[in-house]
């Protein structure tokens, strides 16, 4: 009994000891402050392979393959004149970002088996009518495409998942205020922590009305208000809409000097059958340089794609 009380002293002294670690703002809070990209986890897949069951992490084997599979990819990436095929063929390295071997067989993690839900009917139907950039699709006007293309935004999922570019999430403090910066399309979200009630329901918007508090170390963000225009599937929020139901539940917790555990479950009963949550490990880069994502100024496609329609018409 004495050692099993002795064991139990320790265990509850190794937490109060990690709790007091933390770094804390000059008002009291755990410190999340600094960059977080998540662009080295590109190569983890969104949706788990069917073959890998409910098993969430790699093998020794399969994590030793990966990692040689990025080391081709970035000898590939660096020769001046490829003379691989695809889909060993990038644009120049310094273009995307190269990832890095990870051992998480997936970024879903709920449901077990690390897949999306079943869709109800109207998800489907509002899956199946999703707009995007198609050939065999007549565009009468820009706003005929949807908001990925016309560079309007990626919602607060797209900005939030690893991509091949611009993955940078940048994390400022102030009493009563987080603030998460994206380089994804330059979004900014000013969040409060003081308790405050979400907006009237009727104001809606592609970011949503979000609001924080600690749960102990950890920063917990509630999301309502979508207007449910914005999409959910893969790394850029490109498909699979959401609806105005939809509920963010997103987690932040500092593990270390430079780790920040990242989750967010996505619950919009109007879409899914139920909900599902993405989750990844973050590290903190202090060279990471946010760079400005001009999409709108370098968005030639949607002028030429009716330039295009309109020659045919003629």
């Amino acid at each position: 009994m004495r050692h099993l009380l002795a064991a139990a002293l320790a265990l509850v002294a190794t937490v109060v000891v990690a709790a007091q670690s933390v770094t804390r703002t000059p008002w009291g809070d755990p410190d999340l402050q600094g960059i977080w990209p998540s662009g080295g986890l590109i190569t983890v897949p969104f949706e788990r392979p069917t073959a890998f069951g409910t098993r969430a992490l790699l093998t020794e084997k399969e994590y030793a393959d990966r990692a040689a599979e990025l080391q081709q990819q970035a000898e590939d990436d660096a020769t001046p004149i490829s003379t691989g095929t695809a889909p060993s063929v990038n644009p120049p390295s310094h273009w995307l970002e190269a990832g890095r071997a990870s051992r998480q067989a997936s970024l879903i993690v709920d449901p077990p088996d690390g897949r999306l839900p079943p869709m109800t009917d109207d998800g489907k139907r509002r899956a199946a009518a999703w707009p995007s950039t198609n050939p065999t699709v007549g565009y009468a006007r820009a706003q005929d495409f949807n908001i990925y293309d016309r560079c309007v935004t990626r919602g607060v999922l797209g900005s939030s998942f690893p991509n091949i570019y611009n993955s940078g999430l940048e994390i400022h403090q102030a009493p009563g205020l987080i603030v998460l910066r994206y380089e994804m399309i330059h979004e900014t979200r000013i969040i409060p922590i003081d308790a405050r009630p979400h907006l009237a329901s009727g104001i809606r918007s592609y970011m949503g009305d979000a609001r924080g508090r600690w749960d102990g170390q950890t920063l917990v963000i509630e999301t309502t208000n979508f207007n449910g225009k914005t999409g959910s599937y893969g790394r850029n929020g490109n498909g699979n809409p959401t609806s105005e139901a939809l509920r963010l539940t997103e987690r932040f917790t500092r593990r270390g000097t430079d780790t920040l555990d990242y989750s967010v479950t996505v619950d919009d009963p109007r879409t899914w059958a139920r909900p599902w949550t993405v989750a990844f490990p973050l590290t903190r880069d202090p060279d990471y340089v946010m760079y400005e994502y001009a999409c709108h100024e370098g968005n030639y496609a949607i002028a030429n794609i009716l330039r295009a329609f309109r020659a045919a018409e003629r």
